[in-house]
């Protein structure tokens, strides 16, 4: 038996979410506890401060419904905010299109970029080197607090759970900064938790952007190692007229290059909307 083999656990809400192997690092940032293990099944796994964050095998189910749904909506040049997306995954995805001008990444904590560089680089791979992405050490909420009005074509919201330091990227103001520097055909794109271990956060962000922004819509989908499995993504615009709609001219080389999205799982994707949601939602 190998005795670095070991079990590490998620543990959410009276359950355990779980896989077994060898810690490759274990690193207390300024912010937060960075953990990789490497695991047969889904190859290196990111866990920032016992929630599981990505895995080589699992991640383009996350990275593909947040970044395709907005970007298949838009055939001229793009200036692009990611805020989070540390792991390089979003950004790899975006890099795609070759509408692409300029891409601003967010994150908070310079140490996860580093440490998914040398441990997750089958999911950022080339997109570090890419002239069109700029890395910015800071807050995502300040960030949006100081851009210019209209200023973004595509937002992306590739954040941690609502806690500690993303909390404010969950609130009132942090949406309404982003419709502000949005441009008024623009897309707003975030991840909205889960129906299910997550209900009440997702309500509230479901609410929220509701409240904010003209239109918006939701979409389901899985990741596997995150609690209940079920996750969302949410998408939205001032723009009626224009919201979500396919018109990028390559979308089959797109569908192509990916392992879970495509037109049909988006489309599937928008219609389940579990009942006990619309109900709240409804009230």
């Amino acid at each position: 038996m190998n005795l670095r083999q070991i079990w590490l656990d998620e543990i959410h809400q009276d359950s355990r979410y779980g896989v077994k192997g060898e810690i490759l690092i274990n690193h207390k940032s300024k912010y937060q506890e960075i953990i990789i293990i490497n695991t047969k099944n889904y190859g290196n796994v990111l866990m920032l401060d016992g929630c599981w964050m990505t895995s080589d095998k699992e991640e383009k189910y996350y990275h593909e419904c947040l970044v395709h749904p907005a970007l298949i909506s838009k055939i001229n040049p793009c200036n692009i905010l990611i805020i989070g997306g540390g792991d390089g995954g979003t950004a790899r995805e975006c890099l795609k299109y070759n509408n692409i001008l300029n891409i601003d990444l967010v994150e908070i904590d310079a140490d996860v970029i580093e440490i998914s560089k040398k441990y997750l680089s089958q999911i950022g791979q080339n997109s570090w080197e890419d002239k069109r992405l700029k890395i910015n050490i800071v807050d995502g909420f300040e960030w949006v607090k100081n851009c210019k009005d209209d200023y973004y074509d595509i937002i992306l919201v590739d954040c941690s759970d609502a806690k500690e330091h993303a909390t404010g990227l969950f609130s009132l103001g942090f949406y309404q900064e982003c419709k502000r520097i949005l441009k008024s055909d623009g897309i707003f794109a975030t991840q909205s938790e889960s129906p299910e271990s997550f209900k009440e956060i997702h309500l509230k962000i479901l609410n929220l952007i509701n409240n904010v922004f003209n239109i918006s819509s939701t979409l389901y989908g899985c990741v596997p190692i995150y609690p209940s499995g079920l996750w969302s993504w949410t998408f939205a615009s001032k723009d009626i007229n224009k919201f979500l709609i396919e018109k990028y001219e390559n979308i089959k080389s797109i569908e192509e290059s990916c392992d879970i999205w495509n037109l049909n799982y988006q489309s599937g994707g928008f219609k389940m909307m579990p009942n006990k949601i619309l109900k709240e939602l409804s009230k």
